[in-house]
């Protein structure tokens, strides 16, 4: 894989590794600003979700992509996110201070689930986390008097400044705001300390605990922030879908969640922007394309869910490098053109917990 040399210390400490991004991000931003008056509201509303998912990618990437550790529970994040929202708003919190405060209990929540999975790892603590959304999921469904139950939560509109955030163009704004402030925060938790211990930890715990990183301190802190940053999103989500219900927050969106890492990336920021982009493209296209299949395969009720499995496989098995890692191959392949190597180009392998050293 193609990678630009560093020849001064300071290269580690920018945000933009290359001097023209600054003007691509900036024009890219320019027009997402825009794009709301010329597009219909169907699609500023699917963009708002794109943008949602992934805030919440990029939460489960700083976990899973930079630290090594798997969560099949991430939904339960978003779900603690939403109803706390969804609560404070009905209680009177103005909207300034039930964002911040849905980010807190979050990540208070990714606390207590990375404490006791401490010594975990791998398979254990995939289980681990997946038990803990079912705990999650059935206490949003059996405390009724808070949650609503399976009735559902309404959602208040929001209000800021005396404007009410209201509708798709609102929902959309928000979670681009909230979309670039979690990238710049994940681009300056990974040139930090922090982010260095966790890449070290995803490589090689043993060595990272031999060069003095504590081991239990950072992925704690590394569970809160990546528990806090999904609790963003479920906020967003509690505005983008106006009535919760318990059962939206499930196995299947966990899996989602997954779908959107391995299959955008692992330990790439931009992976978590294509994993989002594919996972709520993924949807419309096999609705389109339901009609046209077979008549078992059309009415299949779990169609949808088998599809991200079976794309999840492929991509670990041959395209471990996800959406990312063959954008980055189509850029070496066409500037090197006519004089591309194959070898240049070649797969690898990609570790979501290191198998270097044991």
């Amino acid at each position: 894989m193609h990678r630009a040399f560093k020849t001064q210390y300071e290269q580690d400490l920018k945000l933009f590794r290359a001097p023209r991004a600054k003007l691509w991000y900036g024009l890219l931003l320019v027009l997402l600003l825009a794009l709301p008056q010329f597009a219909g509201e169907f699609y500023v509303g699917e963009l708002g979700g794109l943008f949602i998912f992934a805030i919440a990618g990029v939460g489960l990437m700083l976990l899973t992509g930079y630290t090594g550790l798997v969560s099949l529970g991430h939904s339960a994040f978003l779900g603690i996110g939403a109803y706390t929202e969804a609560i404070l708003l009905a209680r009177g919190w103005p909207f300034a201070i039930t964002l911040p405060a849905a980010a807190l209990v979050t990540g208070f929540a990714g606390i207590v689930i990375g404490v006791p999975t401490l010594r975990m790892s791998g398979l254990y603590l995939a289980i681990a986390t997946l038990a803990f959304g079912g705990i999650v999921s059935n206490v949003l469904q059996k405390w009724d008097s808070v949650t609503g139950g399976f009735d559902g939560f309404p959602v208040k509109t929001p209000s800021l400044l005396g404007f009410a955030l209201d509708g798709p163009w609102a929902v959309y704004y928000m979670a681009l705001v909230v979309l670039v402030f979690v990238i710049l925060l994940a681009l300056n938790v990974l040139r930090s300390p922090l982010g260095r211990a966790m890449v070290a930890i995803r490589d090689s715990e043993v060595s990272a605990q031999s060069m003095g990183i504590n081991l239990a301190w950072y992925k704690s802190v590394v569970f809160a922030l990546s528990a806090a940053i999904t609790g963003l999103a479920g906020a967003l989500f509690a505005h983008y879908v106006r009535h919760l219900a318990p059962d939206a927050f499930d196995v299947l969106l966990s899996i989602q969640l997954v779908t959107i890492v391995f299959v955008g990336g692992l330990g790439s920021l931009h992976g978590a922007i294509f994993g989002a982009m594919f996972m709520r493209l993924l949807p419309q296209g096999i609705a389109m394309i339901r009609d046209d299949l077979p008549g078992f395969l059309g009415r299949m009720p779990g169609l949808e869910p088998s599809v991200f499995g079976l794309i999840l496989v492929l991509c670990i098995m041959f395209e471990p490098m996800g959406i990312n890692g063959r954008w980055h191959k189509m850029k070496v392949w066409f500037s090197h053109f006519p004089l591309h190597r194959a070898s240049a180009a070649r797969r690898q392998k990609s570790y979501a917990k290191s198998e270097r050293l044991r």
